[in-house]
């Protein structure tokens, strides 16, 4: 079921042109802006976007105008475990799992969950409850286990659903952001 929902919603921001993308993601990015999650964190996690994902970059170097610390996951196949590294213009980036750019752990900072302050959790589709569908592989949901901070997952509307199903492994967010503005939170 899991796998069909991500399909159909991969499917539906296939269809949104250009020009509608980029609008809607920016004012998703100006709601974001204004919480005081946002405003209050001093590091933030969050992915290197591509393709149709919510653009992270515009929020990278907002962060970094603000002073605050940017972290960017590297994930680990064989352990399917998953490390934030510090990230600045500097850092030496690869392409690995899944294509994704990661900083490379042997020429980064690792950064322990207890000093990250906001996590913007990456997904495709999510429910009222907090609930995602990712892209598959569960490093979220591992790493979030015992993570004790805010999460954050940004969307646009036609990406919420109105019920992921949810397994006791799954970790809800915090909150949902989309360009309309908060959609959930706990």
């Amino acid at each position: 079921m899991k796998k069909e929902l991500r399909r159909q919603t991969l499917a539906m921001l296939d269809q949104i042109s250009a020009e509608e993308f980029k609008r809607s993601t920016a004012l998703l990015h100006e709601h974001l802006l204004q919480l005081p999650a946002w405003k209050q964190a001093k590091t933030i996690a969050l992915t290197m976007s591509r393709g149709k994902e919510i653009p992270t970059m515009p929020l990278i170097k907002k962060a970094w105008e603000e002073g605050k610390t940017v972290c960017i996951p590297t994930c680990f196949p064989k352990t399917k475990e998953m490390t934030f590294y510090e990230y600045t213009p500097e850092t030496k980036m690869t392409s690995s799992y899944f294509g994704l750019l990661e900083p490379d752990p042997f020429e980064s900072t690792a950064v322990h969950k207890e000093a990250i302050d906001l996590i913007i959790v990456p997904g495709v589709c999510f429910d009222q409850q907090g609930y995602r569908i990712g892209f598959g592989g569960g490093y979220y949901d591992r790493y979030l286990a015992d993570y004790h901070g805010v999460t954050i997952a940004l969307c646009l509307s036609l990406q919420q659903i109105r019920h992921v199903p949810a397994e006791v492994h799954d970790i809800p967010v915090s909150m949902i952001v989309s360009e309309k503005g908060p959609l959930y939170q706990k």
